[in-house]
């Protein structure tokens, strides 16, 4: 049913992009062909955001004690360490694969079902893995620049990549309907209050927030798929590329 879902909106985005070409819309940066209909996307999520998304995350963030948000976050982690163990593989990372493998068996053991990072202290890290990026180490290009509806920020290759890591995961496949639509409401919420003074930041520092956000979001995805150090992940306050100079 989630696969499902995440089909409609990849049918969405294509079909938003098929509109904005019709009308003659000319995008006013290279990489993003739909800029007028992302923007608009944009002031949808923010509403959303504004009456939603951001008193729920701040009410999370004062009901749970930080010790129990850490200790969700991990569990959530390490639900998704077998899908980076798929793109590991599928990249050729077996150095990487192995080290995943560790982190999975130790945490789910020793760590009590993840809510416990013991990996990390012993000096085994958390490696990157996604389908998007599998893809683009198999050559596929980006893409435009897409600002999905709730998602946020992404692109055509890494909306396919999406998709693409929900089949990968077999955790998906094990919980019940009603554990794994938990599962994603909770890593969203607990997401968004990790990022609550992030995005307060980029929005109340920025002259024009939809570009500072695409600008943030393709700085993020550069070091995800190796072209920059790694920024963890938290979107980072970055410079305003529509400041005044």
């Amino acid at each position: 049913m989630r696969h499902q879902n995440l089909a409609v909106v990849l049918a969405l985005a294509l079909s938003l992009g098929a509109c904005a070409t019709r009308e003659g819309m000319e995008a006013s940066t290279p990489g993003d062909p739909l800029e007028p209909v992302n923007r608009e996307v944009l002031d949808v999520n923010l509403a959303i955001d504004d009456a939603v998304l951001r008193p729920v995350a701040l009410g999370y963030r004062e009901v749970v004690p930080e010790f129990a948000r850490t200790g969700v976050r991990n569990a959530l982690a390490n639900m998704q360490e077998p899908r980076i163990l798929a793109n590991n593989i599928l990249q050729g990372r077996l150095l990487d694969a192995g080290h995943t493998t560790l982190r999975f068996v130790f945490n789910s053991t020793i760590g009590l079902g993840g809510l416990f990072d013991v990996a990390t202290p012993w000096g085994i890290e958390r490696r990157s893995g996604d389908f998007g990026q599998t893809l683009h180490t198999w050559g596929v290009d980006g893409g435009p620049y897409l600002m999905l509806p709730l998602v946020g920020p992404s692109n055509t290759r890494d909306l396919v990549g999406t998709v693409g890591d929900g089949f990968l995961n077999p955790i998906n496949w094990l919980l019940p309907f009603e554990g794994d639509v938990a599962r994603v409401v909770v890593d969203g919420i607990d997401t968004r209050e990790q990022n609550i003074e992030g995005l307060d930041a980029l929005r109340s520092g920025s002259l024009d927030f939809y570009a500072r956000l695409r600008s943030v979001w393709q700085q993020r995805r550069d070091a995800e798929l190796g072209r920059s150090g790694d920024t963890g992940d938290r979107l980072d306050v970055l410079e305003d590329p529509g400041a005044a100079r």
